[in-house]
Order: structure tokens, then C-alpha cells, then sequence
């Protein structure tokens, strides 16, 4: 399965394991999934989870960043002509769509076209385990 994460499913997913976003992000860590990005998602990743309000160690977010960038997907994506309420949500659509992912995986499904484009779905993470559970995964 080939997935966008959303900014904030990843925050979620390293403040609370126990969650839906966590498990995504096991699923990823432990090869199940295939997390796809470029330089923008990357580079917010990077800047949101160094903020102070989260309390993320450095080295924490170092150890997450390197796993990012070694063993991700990295997408050329297109710009697409798509309004969306959160121009910062653009990058995440164009990767999923450029990058022919089964999902973009939110926790703010009502900010993305409710049409999927090119067969990728935009899902909560709720949504996103219950798939993979259905199509075969653990």
C-alpha cells in the first residue's frame, strides 16, 4: 500500500502509538506501507514537529527525519489546478496524485476533493487502517 501522510496524522501518530495515526506510522516503520513525500512535505515535517509545543527530543525527530528521507517514496508531482480551503494542503494532494497512492491519510478529510483522483482515496486514519486490515495486510 502506498500512502501520503498528512502533517498532523504524523504528530498525532508520535505523541500518541496507541492510536490509529500510530499504527500508521508502525506500518510504515516496519516496511508494511510505503510512505511517499517530496521536498515541501518533508521540509514541513520537519519544521512542525521540531516545534517546542510538541516536546519531540531532537534526536527523536533526527531518528524520524533520517527514516523519512532514506526509506520513502520521493515524488516529482505536478502542480494541479485544484482550489483547495488550506493551500498548504497542496503538496499532499499533488504527491498522492503524481505518486499514484492508494491514500492521502488525514485528520482533515473535509479540506480534500471528495472525488479521488487517479483511484487514491482521502482517508482518515481510521479509514486507512481498517483497509489495510481488509485488503490482507496485519
Amino acid at each position: 500500500m502506498r500512502i501520503v501522510l498528512d502533517t498532523n496524522v504524523v504528530v498525532s501518530g508520535l505523541l500518541n502509538p496507541y492510536g490509529h495515526p500510530g499504527r500508521l506510522l508502525d506500518l510504515v516503520l516496519e516496511g508494511w506501507v510505503t510512505l511517499l513525500v517530496d521536498d515541501r512535505i518533508f521540509a514541513e515535517y520537519e519544521v512542525v514537529l521540531r516545534r517546542p509545543k510538541f516536546g519531540f527530543g531532537s534526536s527523536e525527530v533526527g531518528d524520524f527525519l533520517d527514516y523519512v528521507e532514506a526509506e520513502s517514496s520521493w515524488i516529482r508531482a505536478k502542480p494541479l489546478i485544484v482550489s483547495l480551503p488550506d493551500p498548504y494542503d497542496l503538496p499532499f494532494l499533488e504527491v498522492a496524485v503524481a505518486g499514484f497512492a492508494d491514500s492521502l491519510v488525514t485528520g482533515n478529510v473535509k479540506h480534500f476533493p471528495r472525488q479521488p483522483r487517479r483511484g487514491c482515496r482521502i482517508e482518515t486514519p481510521a479509514q486507512s487502517i481498517r483497509r489495510f486490515a481488509r485488503e490482507g495486510g496485519q
